[in-house]
């Protein structure tokens, strides 16, 4: 996959930040070291890797693949996470939650922030039947946001809960 210049990477922004907010949700992120495969990668490198509750990115792997692998692991059920390595699988739904719940997430990084991530998806490929992922987000996902909400990912407020599906704490 040839790498897009624009598009914000992990190494653009503070690493803390990205541990902090995958801390939140139990999960880790095994940091690749450049040039490496990236294990449990659906798409390859650079692209981001899940298994069980760890994520795997190096510092070229866009923030917006991070952000979607990472929301697939909190979007899926208990019984799909324990066994996860590599595809998420997952409903035509929970995939619009996970787009959704991505941008949300972006908001809680500095450096990048939802309106930059959404560029980001637009330039990776993301397509949505408005034609943009803003638009999509802002007239036509609210089953999405309906997902998360009743999976309590989401609180009725549309605010970040820290929890995953089928959780009711803050681990994954």
């Amino acid at each position: 996959m040839a790498l897009d210049p624009d598009v914000v990477r992990l190494g653009d922004i503070n690493r803390a930040a990205v541990d902090s907010l995958l801390d939140r949700y139990a999960l880790s992120l095994d940091w690749v070291a450049d040039g490496q495969p990236i294990p449990a990668s659906f798409w390859g490198a650079p692209e981001a890797g899940i298994s069980g509750q760890v994520v795997f990115a190096r510092d070229d792997t866009p923030v917006h693949s991070l952000l979607h692998e990472t929301s697939h692991v909190i979007c899926m059920t208990p019984s799909r996470r324990r066994v996860l390595h590599c595809d998420a699988g997952g409903s035509d739904l929970e995939e619009s939650a996970v787009c959704y719940l991505e941008v949300l997430l972006a908001g809680q990084l500095q450096g990048v922030g939802s309106e930059r991530l959404m560029k980001d998806m637009d330039a990776w490929g993301y397509s949505f039947r408005l034609g943009s992922t803003a638009r999509w987000f802002s007239d036509d996902a609210g089953d999405a946001r309906a997902f998360l909400v009743r999976h309590g990912i989401l609180d009725t407020e549309g605010r970040l809960t820290g929890r995953c599906r089928g959780q009711n704490g803050p681990a994954c």
